[in-house]
């Protein structure tokens, strides 16, 4: 496997006045992205909700998802030929996917040649399920690539570590997570969780969020973080595992350059072995009884 010049996107939300100046953006980012080499480009969750903005309904929660929803085939179409376009691997975030009256949360994985292939996302957050209805769709995915196997975890998802470690122990060594997190503590807990993951499966997690004020949007009204990549924390990577990352809530790409091969170096000689020593099933945790003559 050769190493892979990965680019993630902390998108700055804006509030574009038709479907033809989201699609001039979404072009121009890409453009810049491969200008600096990337091979595979990751955008965040969601971020093609402000495409709403371009539709009757913006500042209506049920009516963003409805024009977004309606507006799929656009925007798959869109990211497709940006592809193509660029000659370049593109995650450009999720979109809310509607079929047989049922909403699911769908980030799209785009080839070079504009073929598409899809993960969904496993577990919503109270939003998703409260206010959306947005329900969980298929299992984790695994996607084969030039650079070897990857994986999606789409924001939440992230949090659940037997989610990514299903990808993990089928073979992939990377995990993108693309974010979009209203608050502070809502980055941090993708942030921190990306980190452990990374750490536990002695893998590359990489993150791009949402970040910006848009407040004449009810979905992406306000969004923080910044995008990442984070390692194993152990002989030769960072002290902290942190491989690359932004400035908080400042836009823009990253990038950083993977080479698998230094993984499967500290899987088999790092100071520990977090990879394989995975428990096989995760153990029940027993409550001792109380000692003799104590009470109850």
């Amino acid at each position: 496997m050769s190493v892979l010049r990965l680019g993630l996107l902390a998108y700055h939300v804006d509030a574009p006045k038709t479907f033809d100046a989201f699609a001039a953006k979404i072009d121009a980012l890409v453009r810049q992205g491969k200008d600096q080499g990337a091979e595979l480009l990751v955008m965040p969750e969601y971020a093609c909700m402000e495409v709403a903005a371009a539709f009757d309904g913006a500042g209506d929660v049920a009516a963003e998802l409805r024009s977004v929803c309606a507006a799929r085939t656009r925007l798959l179409g869109l990211f497709g030929e940006v592809a193509q376009r660029h000659d370049i691997w593109l995650l450009p975030g999720s979109l809310p996917w509607e079929q047989a009256g049922a909403v699911r949360n769908r980030a799209p994985l785009i080839a070079p040649d504009g073929s598409f292939r899809f993960q969904d996302k496993s577990v919503m957050t109270r939003f998703e399920a409260e206010h959306w209805r947005v329900g969980g769709g298929a299992a984790p995915q695994l996607f084969e690539t030039p650079w070897g196997r990857i994986g999606i975890a789409i924001c939440y998802d992230v949090e659940f570590p037997t989610l990514v470690r299903a990808q993990v122990a089928a073979g992939a060594w990377l995990i993108l997570a693309p974010s979009c997190t209203d608050s502070v503590h809502g980055f941090n807990r993708v942030r921190l969780s990306a980190r452990a993951r990374a750490l536990e499966n002695q893998c590359f997690v990489g993150v791009a969020p949402t970040v910006g004020m848009a407040p004449g949007l009810a979905t992406l009204d306000e969004n923080h973080g910044y995008a990442a990549v984070f390692g194993p924390v152990d002989r030769g990577f960072p002290a902290d595992g942190v491989i690359a990352r932004g400035e908080m809530d400042r836009p823009g790409w990253i990038f950083a350059d993977l080479d698998p091969a230094r993984l499967e170096a500290v899987r088999a000689d790092g100071a520990v072995r977090n990879h394989r020593d995975w428990p096989p099933d995760p153990p029940l945790a027993s409550v001792f009884p109380p000692e003799p003559g104590q009470a109850e």
